[in-house]
């Protein structure tokens, strides 16, 4: 009989460094998308997290690294950095679906979870990316990474034979990229105030027009 390990338990010093780390996290994402990355201070970031400085440059190491811990908290992935992208647990479900529209529609319906809470962290990390080098390449493995996703379902695509005749996939990736990036969740939901299920619905027709020929169910949940 396979025996359950008992659950890891932490003591009181990693507990409140746990929670240090969770409150820091916290105040910075909203003074970030509150104020802009540059206009943010470590000083004003840990007053707002009721700590000192020196913790935050202690558990983070920089503002960079707060920003990057904002984002893997947002995102989700904070835990699993250390998993290759197409190993982590959504990506492995979402290729694993045998039917290709629902393949799709469960990349978008991942992607909209993730925009949800992750877009206005994102919008901050891009705007910064343009003028910061060590911010510029933060986005630029960010973006890389979830090209990795939509190059691994392109490439699922035109294996079985579901992807479009004539579509390369090259292209085909560059058309998933733009139709699910956080530029676009940013311009349509946040800017125009679509609601997230339209744009899941609006984002699940251009994928499956493009990339399969076909429009889809639209009757999906």
């Amino acid at each position: 009989m396979v025996q359950t390990p008992p659950p890891v338990r932490l003591d009181g010093r990693s507990e409140r460094s746990r929670a240090t780390r969770a409150r820091v996290v916290a105040a910075a994402s909203d003074l970030f998308v509150r104020e802009g990355y540059s206009a943010t201070s470590i000083e004003a970031l840990a007053r707002a997290a009721g700590v000192g400085a020196q913790t935050v440059y202690y558990g983070f190491g920089s503002k960079k690294g707060v920003l990057t811990a904002c984002l893997g908290a947002a995102i989700g992935d904070e835990g699993l950095r250390a998993v290759p992208v197409l190993e982590r647990p959504t990506a492995r479900a979402i290729l694993a679906e045998p039917d290709p529209d629902l393949r799709l529609f469960r990349q978008v319906r991942a992607t909209a979870d993730v925009l949800g809470r992750a877009s206005g962290l994102l919008d901050v990390a891009r705007a910064a990316a343009a003028v910061d080098p060590d911010l510029a390449a933060l986005w630029e493995d960010y973006d890389a990474e979830r090209r990795v996703v939509l190059r691994a379902l392109v490439g699922s695509l035109a294996r079985e034979g579901s992807l479009r005749p004539g579509l390369a996939p090259v292209a085909a990736t560059d058309a998933a990229a733009v139709v699910l990036g956080p530029e676009t969740w940013s311009a349509l939901v946040t800017h125009r105030g679509w609601r997230a299920l339209e744009w899941a619905r609006w984002a699940h027709r251009q994928l499956a027009a493009e990339l399969l020929g076909r429009l889809p169910d639209d009757a999906r949940p």
